[in-house]
């Protein structure tokens, strides 16, 4: 096996300098100091997973903000690091449709994507796993709602929504995707879209670095063994979990939504970033990030 990727759209990319400051109260403890987590892969089931990932977001939430807070801003909504945003794509629909539209955006991080929802008169919910995320979006600001909850389990009445979208946020980490979609679609009103994005499961085959070494298959695209990143008694820190292409449209479709189509961004030339192992040299050879777009009939 070659060496382990690190696929997350949330991975460490190492200090570059950034135009924020750490800005709310003193964070949680971190691991420590020195403590580095040891990379393998393994089975890690449904608990688990939502164990580990709650404590690293809330661990992590002000580095990731400081770290990409300038690129996301703080009322744009991009879709990933190629930066491809909805007001371009539209995948939720035309703008000006959005008013008034009930709108659930699941991992919301800093609810950037709410925020520009709530700009185009949607009435969004921001929801996420990570307490410490939803301080920073209570710190940006907005008037919207923030919930703090799991994906698998939406503390909300079937029907409450016409739209739901999830920019990276949820199904990534979770071991059992179907039960994040079957949620969504409960929540959703009939004719209902979701649309999520998440980490192209090609990039799984590749070493996650940004530069040519990321450009050699390392691993098997088919082996659905999840990424796991554990402390020294083997108790998960972070898990992301694998699913090919075929995959995630039967997960889709087993979760009773239609697939209306799958967006893979091609990375533009204005866009000179690197983010993890997402990078011009890479996306203009290779998908980054595929987006979902759903319908419930």
């Amino acid at each position: 096996m070659g060496p382990l990727p690190r696929h997350a759209f949330a991975r460490r990319v190492g200090r570059k300098g950034t135009t924020r400051e750490p800005i709310i109260q003193e964070p949680e403890p971190h691991e420590p100091e020195g403590f580095e987590p040891e990379a393998t892969r393994r089975d890690a089931g449904v608990a688990e997973s939502a164990r580990a990932n709650r404590g690293w977001w809330d661990r992590n939430a002000d580095e990731y903000q400081v770290e990409h807070g300038t690129f996301l801003g703080d009322g744009r909504f991009v879709w990933g690091p190629e930066g491809l945003d909805e007001v371009e794509a539209e995948l939720l629909g035309p703008p000006e449709d959005l008013k008034g539209r009930d709108v659930l955006e699941i991992g919301a991080g800093a609810a950037q994507c709410a925020r520009w929802l709530a700009a185009q008169g949607a009435r969004p919910v921001a929801l996420d796993v990570s307490h410490r995320q939803l301080q920073h979006a209570l710190r940006i600001g907005g008037s919207f709602p923030l919930v703090c909850a799991d994906a698998g389990a939406l503390p909300f009445a079937d029907g409450s929504f016409d739209l739901a979208c999830s920019a990276y946020g949820a199904l990534p980490f979770v071991a059992d995707p179907r039960l994040v979609l079957r949620e969504v679609r409960r929540v959703l009103r009939p004719g209902g879209r979701f649309v999520f994005s998440v980490t192209h499961p090609i990039r799984w085959a590749f070493p996650d670095e940004p530069g040519p070494e990321g450009l050699s298959v390392s691993s098997s695209y088919f082996d659905r063994t999840p990424y796991v990143e554990q402390d020294d008694e083997g108790r998960a820190v972070y898990v992301e979990h694998h699913r090919t292409l075929g995959d995630r449209v039967r997960d889709v479709v087993a979760s009773g939504f239609r697939l209306v189509d799958l967006v893979e961004p091609e990375w533009p030339a204005w866009n000179t970033a690197e983010w993890g192992g997402w990078s011009p040299l890479r996306g203009n050879l290779l998908p980054g990030t595929a987006i979902f777009v759903c319908e419930r009939d």
